[in-house]
């Protein structure tokens, strides 16, 4: 384990943007007008339960769903909601920065 903090951004070379796309219940980035990335929720009282992250095909293994993953977990925390990761991809980002997240979260299962 690191003593070091978790860096603020993950370094790629990409023009993105990010946001909360509620008629579709999911977060997007989208890299020059082109979407990127999904990441499906649902949203419930108190909590926002992530379903599962999915990169569009020519987008993978690029950083970018973490980039969106750190964009959707910091949403949810603002917005004083807590966490539920089902996504094995978002509970694996919040078990690597449990300074940032362990807080807001609660583990499926958990009461």
């Amino acid at each position: 384990m690191s003593d070091e903090p978790a860096p603020l951004t993950d370094a790629f070379d990409a023009d993105v943007t990010m946001t909360r796309n509620d008629s579709r219940h999911r977060y997007e980035l989208r890299e020059e007008e082109q979407l990127a990335v999904v990441i499906n929720f649902q949203d419930l009282p108190g909590h926002v339960d992530f379903i599962h992250t999915e990169a569009v095909e020519g987008f993978a293994g690029r950083g970018l769903s973490k980039v969106l993953i750190r964009y959707a977990l910091d949403d949810v925390v603002a917005s004083g909601k807590r966490i539920i990761p089902h996504c094995s991809h978002v509970a694996r980002f919040v078990a690597k920065h449990p300074e940032l997240y362990a807080q807001y979260t609660d583990l499926p299962g958990e009461p």
